[in-house]
């Protein structure tokens, strides 16, 4: 069933975002100072929140930072930048509204969130591994950091294939927002109350092949299966700790000058 007040969130979101940039993108000037990076939006397929058994239509969202320069200093710079370098962090999460999921009665809504971070990654031509953390700067408003690595195959100079694992910890604060029961919301509900606590939310892998259309445009398909762990997988919303979710997304190289 698709989420439509989700959907429209997400786009409020996302056309602020292009209203902001695109008085940027028209006014940058050639300098010593600049940001490349991919956005995109496509259809996905996911649980309708975390720990939900059930498939939900809804939107997918991409964003990569894939270079930044000021001054004399850069990271990032291109698919030949191999090495121990700093890498940014996306991750849109839609709200939970009780009133789409009827198993939710009772329990408090929980806002949108854009999670914003960055951390160390290490390149080579055919593998990667990283740490990065994010802070919920809209939303939840805790901090979370996945760990992981990918394994590369290129078939073509257009096609490329990346998996590996993933592991994602939170802070006490993100698994009481998602996965915990107030007090309050105990006795609205048909829960009991549950007081989850940080450490690893989740473990798993991810998929993902994407194909160049040119050096602006890509398509990237993406598949992941996550399985809840700890207090997220003990929470009593928490309906199956086994999370699958695939998305098709076509994605835009931006550059901005400064």
């Amino acid at each position: 069933m698709l989420k439509l007040r989700k959907v429209a969130q997400l786009f409020r979101i996302m056309t602020l975002a292009a209203l902001v940039a695109c008085p940027l993108a028209a006014s940058a000037q050639d300098g010593d100072g600049g940001i490349s990076f991919r956005f995109g939006l496509g259809p996905s397929l996911g649980p309708g929140y975390f720990g939900d058994e059930d498939t939900d239509a809804g939107v997918g969202v991409k964003f990569k930072l894939e270079e930044l320069r000021f001054g004399g200093l850069s990271s990032g710079g291109g698919a030949d930048n191999y090495g121990l370098g700093f890498g940014g962090s996306f991750r849109f999460i839609g709200g939970r509204d009780a009133d789409d999921f009827d198993e939710l009665s009772g329990l408090a809504d929980i806002d949108p969130a854009l999670e914003i971070g960055g951390g160390l990654e290490f390149t080579a031509r055919d593998y990667e591994v990283f740490a990065k953390v994010r802070y919920g700067v809209i939303g939840h408003e805790s901090f979370v950091a996945v760990v992981g690595g990918d394994l590369f195959y290129r078939p073509t100079d257009q096609l490329t294939f990346r998996a590996g694992p993933r592991v994602l910890l939170g802070d006490d604060d993100y698994a009481q927002t998602y996965f915990g029961v107030s007090p309050a919301e105990g006795l609205a509900s048909s829960f009991e109350s549950y007081d989850a606590r940080g450490g690893i939310i989740s473990a798993g892998a991810k998929a993902e092949a994407t194909y160049a259309i040119n050096d602006d445009w890509e398509v990237v398909g993406t598949l992941r299966y996550d399985q809840l762990r700890d207090d997220a997988a003990g929470s009593p919303i928490t309906q199956s700790d086994e999370q699958l979710s695939g998305s098709i997304v076509l994605t835009r190289r931006i550059t901005l000058g400064f």
